[in-house]
């Protein structure tokens, strides 16, 4: 800050009075003063913008935590319409083309050999990673709808009581099913009841869903508080925070907004251990519980579409027509799991190879694997870039990690995976032998 200095009289010299030590006194005082009234002024200024910025949490009845968490279970909205945004920020490698994991986990899960599908079971894992803008409408178990609102292009996956249709707009394709009558489905939100509602891992996304896996994981292994309120979507909302006991965990805090009147979850946020900026954030950005239109939920394929029919083995391995769950979330590929709460680690089996014996003789890649043996040495080097080699009494393989999850591939095929540390995965792997 620049020096003030005491005004000179108007002869140019200093006022009378302004010598001696009593003047020099004043001339310090004046210095010291004006800087110290500007910092006064400053730090008022910050108490009040800060005041300004916090005046928009609604003043609401006080709760406890429990009272909160029992709200959200017995939460019964069936009818709700609106936007929300889902941004993730997992920290996944990329690929060596630039392409992201969550992008080739996509088209593992039904997009392969560059077919233009609208089947839903390959578009779930784009919400892996960056943000995404949906558009969401439900009127009880079994008319639904989401919408994923890209630049250029919308996809869109819509049920109205056993007729499923997904489309894309960017390679006008559809996609069409027929969804059961009374076949136990997912326990999604919102609605209830019988008749199978959108695939898991679509629905999932919702906060709500999002909110009763964190709920579920809670009992016993986390601290629990209601921290404030807030408005979300212009609704009231109490702020419930989650905290992990369980020091294996990667997962930091996660904080739910719940609206104050329906208990319906309206916002979720997970910040990882390590700290920065949340791991999944997803959030109504506007939001209705008045009854959709009727029309929201009709859907008739756009002339020129080249529409794909659900058929026996191509649909996830739920029967002919029936609607596709995303890959690995149907009951036949079900993981094994050990541990508990935050501590869970998944098991998988997939195959000789998939954690890096691509030289040592692995099914279609090795030293015999035909055509595709050529590619072993390049599928090495790839592997190596995703993830470290480890050894244990499991055997070897390899870990890849995010900001959150820590996957472990083994030589002979297993895949562990949890929000959990390094060395709590491969402790599971080993117990495991």
């Amino acid at each position: 800050m620049a020096r003030i200095q005491p005004t000179p009289g108007a002869d140019g010299h200093e006022p009378a009075g302004a010598t001696g030590p009593s003047g020099a006194g004043r001339r310090k005082a004046v210095r010291y003063a004006v800087p110290v009234a500007v910092a006064g002024v400053a730090a008022a200024t910050i108490g009040i913008g800060s005041a300004l910025a916090t005046s928009g949490d609604p003043d609401l009845p006080k709760i406890t935590a429990q009272e909160l968490i029992a709200k959200v279970a017995a939460s019964d909205v069936q009818r709700l319409s609106g936007s929300v945004r889902v941004t993730t920020d997992l920290g996944l490698p990329s690929l060596p083309s630039g392409i992201s994991l969550g992008g080739a986990m996509g088209k593992a899960g039904g997009e392969g050999k560059g077919k233009a599908d609208a089947n839903p079971a390959g578009k779930l894992t784009e919400l892996a990673s960056g943000s995404h803008t949906l558009r969401v409408a439900a009127d009880g178990p079994d008319k639904q709808r989401v919408s994923i609102v890209e630049r250029a292009a919308e996809y869109s996956l819509v049920r109205n009581g056993d007729q499923v249709w997904a489309y894309d707009s960017g390679s006008n394709t559809a996609y069409h099913a027929t969804a059961p009558k009374n076949a136990p489905g997912p326990k999604n939100a919102p609605g209830k009841g019988k008749g199978r509602e959108l695939p898991d891992g679509l629905a999932d996304a919702s906060p709500q869903e999002l909110a009763k896996k964190a709920l579920a994981a809670a009992e016993g292994t986390t601290d629990v508080a209601v921290d404030g309120t807030a408005k979300v979507a212009g609704r009231d909302a109490y702020r419930l925070t989650l905290k992990p006991k369980q020091s294996e965990s990667t997962v930091g805090t996660i904080r739910i907004a719940v609206d104050a009147k329906n208990g319906v979850p309206l916002k979720f946020t997970l910040t990882p251990k390590g700290g920065g900026k949340a791991a999944v954030d997803v959030a109504f950005t506007k939001v209705s519980f008045d009854r959709p239109s009727a029309s929201t939920f009709s859907f008739t394929p756009p002339k020129g579409a080249k529409v794909t029919e659900g058929k026996p083995g191509g649909d996830g391995g739920h029967g002919k027509g029936r609607l596709p769950a995303a890959p690995g979330t149907d009951t036949a590929s079900a993981p094994k799991t050990t541990g508990t709460g935050w501590a869970t680690v998944a098991e998988l089996d997939a195959g000789k190879g998939a954690g890096g014996g691509m030289g040592a003789g692995g099914k279609g890649v090795g030293p015999k694997g035909g055509a595709h043996g050529k590619h072993a040495k390049d599928a090495e080097k790839l592997l190596d870039s995703l993830g470290s080699k480890v050894t244990g009494s499991f055997g070897s393989g390899r870990i890849v990690s995010t900001r959150l999850v820590n996957v472990l591939l083994t030589d002979d095929g297993k895949v562990y995976a949890g929000a959990v540390t390094k060395e709590a995965l491969l402790k599971a792997a080993n117990s495991a032998r």
